[in-house]
């Protein structure tokens, strides 16, 4: 019990141990920080990863992409064995062009994505980095649409087109007084209603006031939302373009052997500002635009057609296959992927050998892999992960600088306890009792200083938005996370449990190991020789 009582006596009495128990707090805070925020980088980046994939992805990575893709998704959603372990498969074509707004003459180089819409919703997290989904659910399509209109209502109030005003009165009963109070608001609407519209044209007013659907039918496109719109300060986004502007894309097709294809050269359509997807990734949200499937599929050249081929023995029809550059595969909950994946291995090698004779490149059946979105992505994530790993060392490095001050602190409380340490084992005790006594004092600094250190770290890393907030108040050179820059709108604020255990685990036994040698110190002592100087 000796033991016990002088370790707490030195806590409570030695005022020195207090700078060793604020180091190890103020370490422990700092090291807790960096782990939660780093791994909430790495987390974010997983989870954009996963929800832009989906689980398992069929590539080839070629602009000419491969055949028999059909076939492929019919046989795995009817086989035994596969089907029970796929929840959908989406087909999903990959290429580049030209986007042009009209009205303002503006171009840019765009990645082109042909996506079947409703599919890819069951597949991925497509449908919720959707801006006008979200607030007016339901009418984000990709089929050939009209330009809508507001109009003036009986009070000469601002609507929209019956269909919107529904969706957008669902989600307005939906959400939380938090949602509704973030929701950005088109200024020029007397009541809030997110977005840009335009208004009814002055001719047709005349005639009517009522909201419409304009103009001509084109084809619905979904745009990167840092192509059209300018993210600020705070994160929102003021967008450059109203609903329903008509954009111009332009696009290179090409044959299965990887040559312009077609006799008109670069193909030119007219399409429908349908919404704006933010995933999060600006690489992604800043080249991307989406459309239809089967309209990108025919513009490319790229749909099952019947044409011509010479011979030697003369010209003969054959029929050029249906090509995608990807499909996207979400299994079904519990499925594990790898086991999957050598299925899917399987089952495509039998399609290619099965069918390889009816293309003209068979180089691009064999270079289909499959591989699951951890595989696809490795080297963004791994270079996330020694970004973690990194600066978690550089920190810990750090924090080696309380064990070192615990360590001098400790030797100078045995310094001057000697006379102490000589009366203890002049009675009896043993060097390895008055050892345990400074290593139990060491624990007890790095209980109470982790203790603190933790609660310290938690506490400022669940407010660290809020923090931020405040100091970009008080001085905007302060404003550390600019939301105009990095790619997620808010700073990572969770802490994971088992990092708060491993670190107060790490800091009780930094501690003991600071103490160790005023330990040593302390047990070699001679009683007779410490009470005669004493």
């Amino acid at each position: 019990m000796y033991k016990l009582f002088l370790c707490l006596r030195y806590l409570r009495k030695r005022r020195i141990a207090f700078f060793a128990v604020g180091a190890v707090c103020l370490c422990v805070a700092m090291v807790l920080i960096v782990v939660s925020v780093m791994g909430g980088f790495l987390q974010m980046v997983k989870d954009r990863s996963r929800g832009m994939l989906g689980d398992l992805v069929v590539e080839n990575e070629t602009l000419q992409g491969f055949p028999f893709y059909e076939d492929f998704i019919d046989e795995i959603k009817t086989d035994p064995e596969l089907g029970p372990r796929i929840h959908e498969a989406t087909p999903v074509i990959i290429s580049y062009g030209v986007l042009r707004f009209p009205r303002t003459m503006i171009t840019k180089p765009v990645q082109i994505v042909g996506i079947n819409l409703e599919e890819t919703y069951r597949v991925n997290d497509f449908k919720k980095g959707l801006f006008y989904e979200k607030y007016y659910p339901g009418s984000t399509a990709l089929a050939p649409q009209k330009d809508p209109c507001f109009g003036l209502g009986e009070s000469n109030n601002e609507i929209l087109p019956p269909d919107l005003e529904a969706g957008y009165q669902k989600w307005w009963s939906e959400a939380s007084e938090e949602e509704r109070a973030a929701a950005p608001i088109d200024e020029r609407l007397s009541l809030p209603r997110p977005g840009l519209y335009r208004p009814i044209p002055q001719e047709r007013l005349a005639v009517s006031r009522e909201p419409a659907w304009l103009g001509q039918d084109m084809d619905g496109i979904i745009i990167g939302t840092d192509i059209c719109a300018k993210r600020t300060s705070t994160g929102r986004y003021e967008r450059y373009y109203s609903r329903g502007e008509p954009v111009q894309l332009t696009m290179v097709p090409l044959s299965e052997t990887g040559k312009l294809s077609g006799g008109s050269g670069m193909p030119s359509e007219l399409f429908r500002y349908a919404d704006d997807s933010r995933t999060g990734v600006y690489d992604i949200d800043s080249l991307s635009v989406y459309v239809d499937f089967k309209k990108l599929q025919y513009i490319l050249d790229m749909e099952e057609r019947e044409t011509t081929m010479e011979t030697p023995e003369g010209e003969r029809k054959i029929t050029m296959q249906g090509r995608t550059t990807q499909v996207q595969i979400k299994l079904t909950a519990g499925t594990d992927p790898l086991a999957t994946k050598e299925l899917l291995d399987r089952k495509w090698a039998q399609i290619r050998d099965r069918r390889i004779h009816e293309v003209r490149a068979p180089e691009l059946l064999y270079q289909v892999t499959i591989r699951t979105w951890e595989e696809k992505q490795a080297r963004f994530i791994a270079a996330v992960e020694k970004e973690k790993y990194l600066v978690t060392t550089l920190f810990g490095v750090i924090s080696l600088v309380a064990v070192f001050l615990v360590g001098c602190i400790f030797y100078m409380i045995v310094q001057q306890k000697t006379r102490d340490i000589g009366i203890i084992k002049s009675v009896g005790a043993t060097s390895f009792g008055v050892s345990n006594i400074f290593l139990g004092y060491g624990a007890a600094v790095g209980i109470v200083g982790g203790a603190l250190g933790v609660g310290l770290g938690w506490l400022f890393v669940r407010n660290i938005n809020e923090i931020q907030a405040l100091l970009a108040r008080i001085d905007p050179q302060l404003n550390v996370w600019n939301a105009e820059v990095y790619a997620f709108d808010r700073i990572p604020d969770q802490v994971q449990l088992q990092d708060m255990v491993v670190i107060y685990t790490i800091a009780i036994v930094a501690s003991m190991i600071g103490s160790l040698i005023a330990a040593v110190r302390a047990a070699m002592v001679w009683p007779v020789e410490a009470l005669r100087y004493e």
